[in-house]
């Protein structure tokens, strides 16, 4: 009887030992993550201003994250009119930064480096950004701030359109620097894969042209907005459609004119209001 008790003690004694053995623990997560989008939109709209004449743009980028919070990345998308800063038509960014929890938020803060491949030595330059992003009930919100320390891509080298498209400087070498303030907003509506959208943001930079013939704010400063709505029928595939606009008037602009224009013809606008759609795959 004291034998049988003893095997039978043992017996559960060993169980615990047994299956602790037979079952396989989860895998340690990775220490780096790849992910990446390609998206095609009706217009590449930088801060209101469309950096494709109006037209449609094809774009996409790719992330490594460690799980430290540490990233780095490249992004890209064609370019056409205003937007061509003197380059081959394109714009490459490569980005790093880290993520960092906050209380019950996230800080996202790093550099990126816009470059304009095939343009001249003076096109590129690189601007610091900062994002405090937390939860307000069902809304994800995120107020931003990106600096650009003074740099002659950013200078204010022609007064005019015209004096652009003559090749003669106003204050050639200049060097300028430029604050963008944004906040933005995302609702999901419970039980569908609509979510709802808003921005806006405020630009305090070049009132008039770089050494390209472009300026990443144009009339100096001005605010742009957008409303708008992500539909994700599936996993990985975001179809979003937002109404984009600026309070840059023709009039404020006309001293741009003719580099400030759809075609660059002095006629029309590419910073007034337009309804933006954009198809996004990611991974």
């Amino acid at each position: 009887m004291v034998r049988n008790l003893m095997a039978s003690v043992g017996l559960v004694a060993a169980q615990p030992l047994l299956a602790q053995e037979t079952v396989p623990s989860d895998p340690p997560p990775a220490p780096l993550a790849v992910s990446g989008s390609a998206s095609l939109a009706s217009d590449y709209r930088f801060r209101g201003v469309s950096q494709t004449d109006g037209n449609a743009a094809v774009q996409g980028g790719v992330t490594i994250t460690h799980q430290s919070g540490v990233y780095a990345g490249t992004w890209g998308s064609n370019l056409a009119g205003w937007g061509t800063f003197g380059g081959a038509n394109m714009e490459l960014d490569l980005f790093a930064g880290i993520k960092l929890p906050v209380a019950a938020g996230t800080l996202d803060t790093g550099l990126v480096w816009y470059m304009y491949p095939g343009g001249a030595d003076t096109t590129d330059f690189g601007e610091l950004y900062a994002r405090l992003s937390g939860a307000v009930g069902s809304a994800t919100l995120t107020a931003g701030i990106a600096y650009a320390p003074a740099q002659r891509a950013l200078g204010n080298v022609f007064a005019t359109g015209a004096a652009a498209q003559a090749g003669v400087p106003d204050d050639a070498g200049d060097k300028e620097d430029n604050l963008y303030l944004s906040g933005d907003g995302v609702v999901p509506l419970a039980g569908t894969p609509v979510s709802l959208k808003a921005h806006i943001g405020y630009s305090d930079g070049n009132p008039g042209l770089g050494p390209n013939g472009t300026s990443i704010a144009p009339t100096g400063r001005y605010w742009d907005w957008s409303l708008g709505v992500d539909v994700t029928p599936v996993d990985g595939l975001t179809l979003g459609l937002a109404w984009v606009d600026t309070d840059i008037s023709r009039a404020e602009s006309a001293y741009l004119q003719p580099y400030f224009s759809r075609g660059q013809n002095g006629t029309g606008t590419i910073a007034g209001s337009t309804l933006l759609a954009t198809l996004t795959a990611s991974f």
